[in-house]
């Protein structure tokens, strides 16, 4: 099970500052807030939730699928998006089968998976919209999603790989029984100072990343690998 954003792709580059200024927007415009005041709810809600998405749905009654399909136009999206030659040969290569298991909408999911020719190299999706249980979005890093998801598939948790860029979500897996691969290759120079990576520091408490760049830093204990290309999933395997 492969996240999406900062794994498969250079997300930094081409979509987070673009969705999380829409977020800002949003908002803006349906809850009466400033741009500031929008930052920092949307920032909260991330590190209390795993997504903005769950604290605007819980707190402020937002439909969540309106919400989405407004944060995710990304107008500049099929010339800003980009990703590994080697990643995109790898995953040909690699044995059982092979899901995008993502908190980002369908159908943003979609159109980057087609603006990176990586459509084809994969059995499924599951975005957030596939993420309810009980009538509740329960996305990363919820551990009753994740057995949930394996439930779905009809395997065991011992029998995936989530290979992900937010160690949050891979000690949630982990818990479970998954086996975990933390993705860095479009991490570097951006460890220090950013909200995801605040997540992730938070996900290791006592864990203190360098401020040289997350290459430097140790292996967290509910992390069984650290990567920097997919291609490194078969020799690690």
């Amino acid at each position: 099970m492969f996240d999406l954003d900062n794994t498969l792709h250079d997300a930094s580059h081409a979509a987070f500052g673009w969705t999380n200024q829409a977020m800002n927007d949003y908002i803006v415009a349906h809850l009466g807030k400033t741009q500031d005041e929008a930052a920092l709810l949307r920032q909260r809600y991330l590190k209390d939730y795993g997504a903005t998405l769950l604290g605007l749905v819980r707190h402020h009654g937002v439909a969540a699928a309106h919400f989405l399909e407004q944060t995710h136009v990304h107008p500049e999206l099929d010339q800003l998006a980009r990703t590994s030659t080697h990643d995109r040969a790898a995953l040909k290569k690699l044995a059982g089968r092979r899901y995008v298991l993502t908190n980002a909408p369908r159908a943003y999911t979609l159109r980057v998976l087609r603006i990176l020719g990586l459509h084809r190299s994969f059995d499924g999706v599951i975005s957030i919209e596939d993420m309810t249980m009980f009538g509740e979005l329960r996305p990363k890093p919820d551990a009753r999603m994740f057995r949930y998801i394996a439930a779905r598939l009809r395997v065991r948790p011992a029998d995936c790989v989530l290979i992900e860029d937010t160690l949050e979500h891979q000690k949630a897996a982990r818990g479970v029984g998954m086996t975990t691969a933390w993705m860095q290759r479009y991490l570097d120079g951006r460890f220090a100072g950013s909200i995801r990576d605040a997540f992730n520091a938070r996900a290791n408490r006592g864990f203190k990343p360098p401020k040289v760049g997350v290459h430097r830093c140790r292996r967290p204990a509910y992390v069984c690998a650290k990567i920097k290309s997919l291609q490194k999933l078969r020799t690690q395997s």
